[in-house]
């Protein structure tokens, strides 16, 4: 780690702590553990409903009209997963933003989840057996044959969505591991702090 990365983690785990100072933890375990669970469940059930399954169904989908305006078949296609993992991002960089640590944590777990719901969604590129939801008429294409097809990567499908759930695993990891890290804080640093 360079000195400069060094004393940014160092700022940032300062601040976390700070913002832990004079904060409940009680009801933020059961939240963690709520989020934990359904985080969870794609990854051990592909059809599994969830609760982040929605958000992400529509986002998704938005991502596909998003993208379409900046022009190219393949960005419009390859627009819905983007904005699928691009919209935790952006929603754990607003908590960062606003220092609430705990947000960013769960966003984390927001974001393995949805590594999670690609990976079947990729690894079935070659069979394209899953049914696909689509709002054109002629039924849509299926976004992953189209994308690893024009990367001349379709026969590597399985390993792709291997590689995304391997993706989503980590960050679920580090986002309980977070979560964990601030509760213990919030535990420990009853008073809050100043200066």
């Amino acid at each position: 780690m360079e000195p400069d990365d060094a004393l940014e983690f160092a700022t940032w785990r300062d601040d976390a702590r700070a913002w832990c100072a004079g904060r409940s933890w009680h009801w933020r375990a059961a939240v963690l553990l709520l989020l934990a669970w359904q985080a969870i469940i794609p990854f051990r059930n592909r059809e599994g409903f969830h609760v982040f399954r929605g958000i992400m169904f529509g986002a998704h989908e938005f991502g596909h009209l998003f993208f379409a305006v900046f022009g190219g078949e393949w960005l419009s296609i390859a627009g819905g997963s983007l904005m699928q993992l691009a919209v935790p991002i952006g929603a754990a960089a607003i908590m960062r933003h606003y220092r609430d640590w705990f947000g960013v944590a769960a966003c984390g777990l927001w974001l393995a989840s949805s590594f999670a719901d690609l990976a079947p969604y990729i690894a079935d590129a070659r069979a394209m057996e899953l049914d696909l939801v689509s709002f054109s008429p002629d039924g849509g294409e299926h976004d992953w044959n189209y994308l690893l097809g024009h990367a001349g990567m379709l026969m590597r499908d399985q390993a792709v969505a291997r590689i995304d759930r391997f993706a989503g695993f980590v960050v679920l990891v580090a986002s309980l591991l977070l979560a964990l890290w601030l509760l213990r804080q919030m535990a420990n640093r009853t008073e809050p702090e100043f200066g």
